[in-house]
């Protein structure tokens, strides 16, 4: 793929619940090697947009086109690494932190065999990329909440994925795992890789963003460069992880833009 293909394209997607909607419209393209994220408030659509885009929530209407191909006629799943919001990395059963990544270069092989060698390498690299190159043989479960996270983008890792999307990937996870993540993403980008994430708020992944879409009530309204948070929102002090009413969310998000020359 060139730089200009688009990895991701939505096209008016509404998505609704229980006949509420929470995407109304929603146009979105994503281009081979770009690192995209979707901000907003809680409820803004964020994570709903990304799981239409794979295929995780129905779409009302609209479409959506993952390398080029319609939604309903891509197969090439094993391009696609996701991470989802913070789900258990051992869901409830007893692994190695090696099983669990191991269980991602399975998912990219489907039935061809990898040689040792290579699938070993696979293993290393993503371990070594999330900084748990140490902790290949523990218990899952013993991990801390982070680096179970952190176990998780090593599995997508793993299965060398051409596109990878993350939902919130460092929620409620510790400063020195939101660096590593920073750390790992450098590294993917420097491989071509096509990354989308959904964020609350960026910390050192900042100035690794090439484009923000920033959702309000299931819209596009901004889509660009990072937004700067404005009022009490610029304090470093405060916990952006909390609920807004819709005009904070607006006057919190929107107006400016950071000074990138």
């Amino acid at each position: 793929m060139t730089a200009a293909d688009p990895v991701v394209e939505v096209r008016g997607a509404v998505v609704a619940y229980g006949g509420r909607p929470v995407l109304r419209g929603i146009d979105l393209t994503v281009t081979a090697g770009e690192v995209v994220a979707v901000l907003g408030a809680n409820g803004s659509g964020k994570s709903t947009l990304i799981r239409a885009a794979l295929g995780l929530a129905p779409l009302a209407a609209g479409s959506v086109r993952l390398f080029g191909t319609p939604l309903d006629s891509f197969r090439e799943r094993r391009r696609v690494g996701y991470v989802p919001q913070r789900l258990g990395a051992g869901s409830g059963v007893p692994a190695t932190v090696r099983e669990v990544v191991r269980s991602g270069v399975l998912a990219r092989r489907g039935f061809a065999r990898l040689p040792r060698r290579t699938e070993a390498h696979a293993i290393a690299g993503a371990l070594a990329a999330v900084g748990l190159s140490d902790r290949e043989h523990d218990q899952v479960g013993t991990l801390s909440g982070g680096q179970q996270q952190r176990v998780l983008i090593a599995r997508a890792l793993a299965g060398q994925p051409d596109l990878l999307v993350l939902d919130e990937p460092t929620a409620g996870v510790d400063a020195a795992s939101q660096v590593a993540f920073a750390g790992t993403v450098e590294l993917l980008l420097e491989h071509g890789t096509t990354i989308l994430l959904v964020a609350h708020e960026l910390g050192p992944m900042e100035p690794l963003i090439q484009r923000a879409v920033v959702l309000s009530a299931g819209r596009v309204v901004h889509d660009g460069p990072c937004p700067r948070p404005m009022g009490h929102h610029a304090d470093p002090d405060h916990d952006h992880v909390h609920p807004h009413a819709p005009d904070e969310d607006a006057a919190g998000w929107v107006p400016a833009v950071r000074d990138r020359a």
